[in-house]
């Protein structure tokens, strides 16, 4: 931070329960949270987590996801995939609409299918500045364990922040926040408040705190909740998914934890709800002044990252 900017960032930390594979209402219900969010005066919103719009692949472990050429396969993928969202068909229109409107930038975690790119699905984080402009969509590197069976490997094009005052803000989807090459080529962005996004578990979230104390960032975990009640009556083959279900899927764990590595907000259970906080880019420059990983702690003559952005494609059309 080098000029004068507003040294406070207020956020919004949205838990709650996707209307599963039902992009229109999980979209409706995650846009309330925003407006909440806003009149809270929010500047920031994280609206639920991992593939919150779209739905998390649950049914996978639950109905024998990797058994080839299943006809109850196909129809459960061939239903979640028309519910996935295509950007360039404007499915994400009414939350940039929102952003413009009340001046709020946006994470979002969905099930991307892009216009171009068949029926392959990506779990996708979007970040929509106060503009309305979506400035990145980060896809996920590497789908873990069951989860690629149905999404595909991302790419480097997302690893972005984003100015917001005096904060530099950036994203990472799950498990790759594990990944340290991929946290460091945010930190060497700038990156001062790093957001993960997971479906939800409480087990999952100890990261938070081990990222916030690495980097000397604040750091969120947002998640979802999802119990065996929230799948709408009409989802394909619900009783065979629901057959071998625990009673509640994703347990929440929502959190916040500041520069020095402890619990602003501890892990939130499966209450939806809308938290809030309001971060003081102060204590990331106190915690820097003994460890800065991106800045007088590295050693680039002798450890350096290249990172590859370009959106990665099958055909590069030439007229």
């Amino acid at each position: 931070m080098c000029s004068m900017e507003k040294e406070t960032l207020k956020i919004g930390l949205a838990q709650f329960a996707p209307v599963w594979m039902d992009r229109a209402k999980t979209l409706e219900k995650a846009l309330g949270y925003a407006g909440e969010a806003a009149d809270a005066g929010c500047e920031l919103v994280v609206l639920g987590g991992e593939a919150a719009i779209g739905g998390y692949p649950y049914w996978l472990e639950l109905t024998g996801g990797a058994q080839f050429n299943s006809p109850l396969q196909k129809e459960i993928f061939a239903e979640y995939s028309r519910q996935a969202v295509c950007i360039e068909r404007g499915d994400l229109d009414a939350a940039r609409t929102l952003a413009r409107a009340r001046r709020i930038a946006i994470y979002a975690g969905i099930v991307e299918k892009p216009a171009a790119r068949g029926e392959s699905l990506y779990a996708s984080l979007v970040f929509i500045d106060r503009d309305g402009e979506i400035r990145s969509v980060h896809r996920k590197l590497v789908p873990t364990y069951e989860e690629r069976l149905v999404w595909g490997h991302g790419d480097g094009a997302g690893l972005r922040v984003h100015a917001l005052d005096a904060f530099t803000v950036g994203g990472l989807n799950c498990w790759e926040n594990w990944n340290p090459l991929a946290r460091a080529a945010l930190y060497g962005q700038g990156e001062d408040f790093h957001i993960c996004v997971f479906p939800g578990g409480v087990h999952n979230v100890e990261v938070t705190r081990f990222i916030a104390w690495e980097a000397r960032s604040y750091c969120a975990s947002v998640c979802c909740v999802m119990r065996k009640e929230d799948f709408p009556a009409d989802t394909p083959h619900l009783e065979r998914i629901l057959e071998n279900a625990p009673a509640v899927l994703s347990t929440g764990g929502t959190c916040l934890a500041g520069p020095d590595g402890e619990w602003l907000i501890a892990p939130v259970g499966t209450e939806e709800k809308l938290l809030t906080f309001t971060l003081d880019h102060r204590r990331v420059r106190e915690e820097r002044q003994n460890l800065d990983v991106a800045g007088h702690y590295t050693r680039p003559d002798v450890l350096r990252l290249t990172v590859n952005r370009e959106r990665q494609q099958i055909v590069e059309l030439r007229d």
